[in-house]
């Protein structure tokens, strides 16, 4: 019996720690803004790009920048910004720096880091090219959220044939919007959903095609809507259940009157990665009678795990919806064990196994490239007219927790 979350908690905090980690910017652009607070944000808390627990302090005398980070276990995944994504750091021609590592060690380590350029203070550097599809559109730019009562910019992909065909089409709703189709709008790479459907088109593998719609986050909002319980460390949370009640109250009506949508469950998905993972999950749960297929993708659970599972025992989703989760195994420690928690709730609330894959691979990173890579296999076997196999993955009470 696999132990409740808050026991999971425990045993993977009483794990082997080592040293603590000192990061120590020793150089920053001469143009970041006086005053501006750094922070880093990374696979220690969930990508977060405003945590105050993850803020360097400033040290005038010398104009360097530190943070003290407690012992940890694995590998460490990192960048720093100045709050939020659009302000990400970026490489001396301002193009998108992979991620720092850090491997955790025995011994108390001191990094010495520079700093070489801000995306948003890049220059005259010029911005990345538009990216999206001709079959891209923006539905709207201020889409009214009458729940949060504040507005946001959709985005809906049609299949190739929309125009030539009178059929009606699933529909898959994204989050993060910014991310799924233009790099010029991404804050960390694009997810090319609509280059790689438009393939799958071509070669005649897109399951007769879908309607997918991608809602930008609220930038300094995001970890609020996407949760819909407050995170007591970060004090962020709270505006999920508004922010689902908006897609399925006032976005999906919308779209299922004026597109040829398929409007039942088995048709209708909701995908997303890190906090639109979490937000995501709980919209199966809070509407199952409108999401039947749910993509889960480098899941945040650490930020509501405790919360998610409850409410998934009192409103459990509908016994004929289908789970996609996915994560690398260097994701941190508690990525895959939390991730197996939920799906194991899933499975005790009546879900079979085999409606909930279960994919963990090696080389998998909290990155918009593995999300983009592995994106295909998602959606097709999550729209599949009949349940397909998918490749072996350990049981969540194989997984090794010690």
């Amino acid at each position: 019996m696999k132990p409740p979350f808050t026991r999971l908690l425990a045993r993977l905090r009483r794990r082997p720690r080592v040293a603590a980690l000192t990061l120590r910017l020793t150089s920053v652009p001469a143009s970041t803004p006086a005053g501006a607070t750094i922070y880093l944000t990374g696979s220690c808390n969930g990508w977060t790009t405003d945590d105050p627990a993850y803020a360097l302090a400033h040290h005038p005398a010398d104009g360097s920048y530190s943070l003290t980070l407690p012992p940890g276990t694995g590998t460490l995944e990192y960048k720093f910004c100045r709050g939020t994504w659009a302000t990400i750091e970026t490489d001396a021609d301002n193009r998108a720096l992979p991620n720092r590592r850090y491997l955790y060690q025995a011994r108390r380590r001191t990094l010495r880091l520079q700093v070489l350029n801000w995306e948003d203070e890049g220059g005259a550097i010029p911005p990345r090219p538009h990216s999206a599809a001709p079959n891209v559109h923006i539905l709207a730019e201020s889409f009214i959220m009458p729940p949060l009562r504040r507005p946001r910019r959709v985005w809906l992909y049609l299949p190739p044939d929309y125009h030539t065909s009178e059929r009606r089409y699933p529909v898959l709703y994204l989050q993060d919007g910014q991310n799924v189709f233009d790099q010029y709008t991404s804050f960390a790479g694009e997810w090319g959903v609509d280059e790689t459907l438009n393939a799958l088109h071509a070669e005649g593998r897109d399951l007769g095609g879908c309607l997918v719609v991608a809602v930008d986050n609220g930038g300094p909002r995001r970890l609020d809507e996407y949760s819909p319980w407050r995170n007591p460390r970060s004090r962020r949370g709270g505006e999920g259940e508004q922010y689902v009640d908006f897609l399925v109250h006032t976005l999906k009506p919308y779209l299922d009157k004026h597109f040829r949508t398929r409007p039942e469950p088995a048709s209708t998905g909701i995908m997303g990665s890190s906090m639109g993972a979490l937000i995501s999950v709980f919209a199966a749960a809070r509407h199952p009678e409108v999401f039947g297929r749910v993509g889960v993708f480098s899941p945040a659970f650490w930020f509501a795990g405790q919360s998610l599972l409850a409410f998934l025992v009192q409103h459990p989703p509908r016994a004929d919806a289908r789970f996609y989760f996915l994560s690398g195994t260097r994701e941190g420690p508690t990525m895959v064990p939390l991730m197996a928690a939920v799906r194991e709730a899933l499975h005790e609330a009546g879900l079979p196994l085999g409606q909930l894959a279960f994919q963990v691979l090696p080389d998998g990173q909290h990155a918009e490239w593995f999300w983009k890579r592995e994106f295909a296999a998602a959606y097709t076997w999550l729209f599949a007219a009949d349940l397909p196999a998918v490749l072996p993955a350990a049981s969540p009470s194989a997984i090794s927790l010690g």
